[in-house]
């Protein structure tokens, strides 16, 4: 599970208790400390670890920034100076956490040592001021399960934002020409998130498959994955060609310094080595490299984003919306020629032939059932969104490749909107429900959240600690 560092800047205001807000910063950092959260404290910068005086802006920022924070947490911890929480946030440019601990019951004269849940409508109106979106952890206790519920969805905010501003991806070759729908605006990615693209010609890549294979022992890492992993219905010859191709392109992944790679998948390569190369997308993908069909460079993010959700702990799945459920109103058929990771799967993956082309190297298998979330980043004419729904896996007609039958609460509404874009037919499947997670981390990447079922109430609900 990939960790994520939080900047700890807990705050006062003058005017309320001092020890008392000494107190819930103290208590504050235990609390991380015995959930395992990674955190940078400012006790070094003051006396008392608290942030209020303005002047210790810059030097926080400094060791945040040195630190390399992914995100900043701001505990209130009698009521806060919400102007220079404002002034480190922007400065800092993260995802911010704000929170504090519940008032206790006034005294019995009517004092009140701290006023927590008022300064927090305060730093929340200035952040808005200041045009710096933030994350609300609703105001509640310490050991209140929804503290931890709501941290630990931040750090996953944070990991999906963080990916999201650092994403560069290896393009093999060009589009194939018939696929107009995956064609995508480079300079705009470029310019609007910072999406870096390193596009590669085939020959390059069949260059670094002929290096492998000349390599004593360049082959045996995959050729041990793929016979365990894979029950094998090719030839060795063709096997070992899968096993180049994948090695290959993590070679080419790491030496172009990307987190995914798209590649054209037909037909070039096919005339090149023979085979397809479903079943080495699927290894590099199971090892955390997601590597996604026809060039689809939108894709890609989108593999990214889903993983970054589950703080890279579990494997997504990249997918055809391919037919409606024969028997099922709202079912329909995820599928796509055999590229998913072998953990995804309910069965051991056979590696045979796809359904609809003649060469060897792709998988099928039915994936696992449960839930599921399905998601797409997509965008044209100057507009980019995240679609964005939950699913289930269910029963359904053997198919070939690696696919899973899904119900949704409506098909049709589902339909119309992939139809009516801006998405195409591509989507990548998590067997988690990170719905909250992407939709939070949205207001960070600056695209819009778009939820194909009517469901955005119930998620606000959720982020704000409603269980």
């Amino acid at each position: 599970m990939k960790k994520v560092k939080l900047g700890f800047a807990p705050t006062r205001r003058s005017i309320f208790s001092a020890p008392d807000a000494l107190k819930y910063r103290n208590l504050t950092a235990e609390r991380l400390e015995e959930l395992g959260i990674d955190f940078v404290d400012i006790k070094d910068i003051n006396p008392e670890g608290l942030l209020y005086d303005d002047r210790d802006v810059e030097r926080i920022a400094e060791k945040f920034q040195a630190e390399g924070v992914d995100g900043l947490m701001l505990p209130h911890c009698n009521f806060g100076t919400e102007y220079v929480c404002a002034r480190l946030a922007k400065r800092l440019g993260v995802p911010v956490l704000l929170w504090g601990p519940l008032d206790e019951r006034p005294e019995p004269d009517g004092r009140r040592l701290r006023d927590t849940q008022c300064g927090l409508f305060a730093t929340g109106k200035v952040l808005r001021r200041f045009q710096i979106p933030f994350t609300y952890l609703t105001n509640c206790r310490l050991h209140d399960p929804v503290f931890e519920e709501g941290l630990r969805d931040f750090l996953a905010v944070c990991n999906v934002v963080k990916t999201f501003r650092n994403i560069r991806i290896l393009q093999i070759s060009t589009r194939p020409f018939d696929f107009w729908t995956t064609m995508c605006n480079e300079g705009e990615l470029l310019e609007r998130f910072n999406i870096q693209l390193a596009p590669i010609p085939m020959t390059e890549l069949m260059e670094e498959v002929r290096a492998v294979k000349a390599e004593e022992n360049g082959l045996q890492e995959m050729l041990a994955f793929i016979h365990e992993k894979m029950e094998i219905q090719i030839e060795e010859k063709e096997v070992e060609n899968v096993a180049a191709l994948a090695a290959a392109m993590e070679r080419l992944t790491k030496k172009y310094g990307c987190s995914a790679a798209a590649i054209q998948c037909w037909n070039a390569l096919q005339t090149e080595i023979g085979i397809m190369p479903c079943a080495a997308n699927a290894i590099l993908n199971e090892k955390g490299i997601p590597v996604v069909c026809e060039t689809d460079i939108h894709g890609a993010v989108t593999a990214l984003l889903a993983e970054a959700a589950v703080l890279d702990d579990t494997r997504g799945f990249f997918a055809d919306w391919t037919i409606r459920h024969p028997d099922l109103e709202n079912g329909e058929l995820l599928q796509h020629c055999g590229p998913w990771p072998p953990s995804v799967a309910g069965e051991k993956p056979k590696l045979t032939y796809p359904l609809a082309f003649d060469h060897p190297g792709s998988l099928t298998a039915e994936a696992k059932h449960g839930q599921v979330t399905l998601c797409r980043f997509d965008g044209d004419n100057g507009e980019y969104s995240l679609l964005l729904g939950r699913a289930k896996g269910v029963d359904g007609p053997k198919g070939m490749g690696t696919y899973l039958w899904v119900e949704v609460e409506n098909i049709r509404r589902l339909e119309a909107k992939i139809v009516e874009g801006p998405y195409i037919h591509h989507c990548v499947g998590i067997h988690r429900d990170v719905v909250p997670v992407l939709y939070e981390a949205c207001k960070y990447m600056g695209i819009k959240p778009d939820l194909y079922d009517p469901i955005e109430e119930e998620v606000k609900a959720y982020l704000r600690g409603e269980r």
